[in-house]
């Protein structure tokens, strides 16, 4: 009679089937505790200690409550001990907001709209005008002068001033129109921005923007870049060594705006326009300038090479945008209608 071949083949220890394969004892030791595939999963077991659900809904009913819904849990706690009651500690309240994803303002407050991102665009004079108001100083320490300003972005040609004892929309309105007549505007072709000030959202500026067919523009509430080249430009007024800490009358305000706005104009050499005047862009007159500075560059090269080390000198040219707000992705800035 035949052996079965379980009987028949010879039995190897597991030191001789280490030695074989190649693999320690330990190896092998660790990996025969390990069943095929992952392990179950366990259950947790309940704590004995956790809340019941009738306990959980008590909790949460008095969190939601009208008395404690403006409260913190810590609040909520002592009051309730105050009163002789207790339901749970304060991390376990915690616990059983954040499970209902409650652990913030609990409230219906009233949310505040989300006021997009002003992006305009200007590739030539008289497309984007921003304007702005700002104080000087009187004579004494109450009084001050209100000074509005209107200025083109793409050339910052200052397009309209007034200085004022008071802000007023009805005073806005007639500058703005002058403005607009003196530049010879036409419907469709501006738009108008300004910060959210009483004057900038007054009735009488939008209607005169409706009826002259003028977009309007305005900067998100509390932030406070959305206005930028206002903002510089009374800047640029303001750190004039010639700005006085204070104004005699208003007459010495307008003589200074007067000789200011004619400097800043005609005079300032804008490194944000190619180191050109305002009046010179905005006149249609910087192809000529960049055109007669490059011809005296290229003279001076012909006549001294060896004094420019890298390459010819070029002359600054004007940028072909003034954007404010532009978009961060170059897609998004090409998709833009012009």
């Amino acid at each position: 009679m035949m052996e079965s071949a379980s009987t028949a083949a010879p039995r190897v220890g597991a030191k001789a089937a280490c030695e074989a394969l190649g693999l320690s004892r330990a190896t092998f030791n660790r990996r025969a505790k390990i069943p095929f595939g992952p392990p179950p999963p366990r259950r947790a077991a309940k704590p004995a200690r956790s809340l019941s659900e009738d306990e959980r809904r008590r909790v949460l009913d008095e969190l939601h409550s009208e008395r404690f819904a403006d409260k913190a849990p810590r609040e909520v706690w002592a009051t309730l001990l105050d009163e002789g009651t207790w339901l749970c500690s304060v991390r376990t309240m915690y616990r059983v907001l954040d499970s209902e994803k409650e652990v913030r303002e609990r409230r219906n407050q009233l949310r505040r709209p989300r006021y997009k991102k002003p992006e305009l665009l200007a590739e030539a004079p008289n497309q984007v005008w921003s304007w702005d108001v700002t104080k000087l100083k009187g004579p004494a320490k109450w009084t001050c002068y209100q000074l509005y300003v209107i200025m083109d972005i793409f050339s910052r040609c200052v397009v309209g001033w007034m200085i004022a004892g008071r802000e007023s929309a009805e005073l806005a309105r007639r500058l703005i129109g002058d403005s607009i007549r003196k530049q010879g505007i036409e419907p469709g072709q501006l738009t108008i921005h300004a910060d959210r000030g009483s004057s900038m959202k007054s009735k009488p500026v939008a209607f005169l923007m409706a009826d002259l067919g003028v977009t309007k523009s305005h900067s998100r509430p509390h932030v406070s870049d959305d206005n930028p080249y206002s903002e510089s430009q009374f800047k640029t007024m303001k750190y004039r060594p010639e700005f006085p800490s204070r104004f005699g009358s208003i007459e010495d305000a307008r003589a200074f705006c007067v000789k200011f706005f004619d400097w800043y104009n005609r005079e300032h050499r804008h490194t944000g326009i190619g180191l050109m005047t305002p009046e010179m862009v905005h006149y249609g007159m910087a192809s000529e300038i960049v055109a007669a500075r490059q011809k005296t560059l290229d003279h001076a090269y012909e006549k001294k090479p060896e004094r420019f080390v890298k390459r010819p000198p070029t002359a600054p040219e004007l940028p072909g945008k003034a954007w404010i707000n532009p978009p961060a992705k170059p897609e998004e800035i090409n998709s833009l209608p012009h």
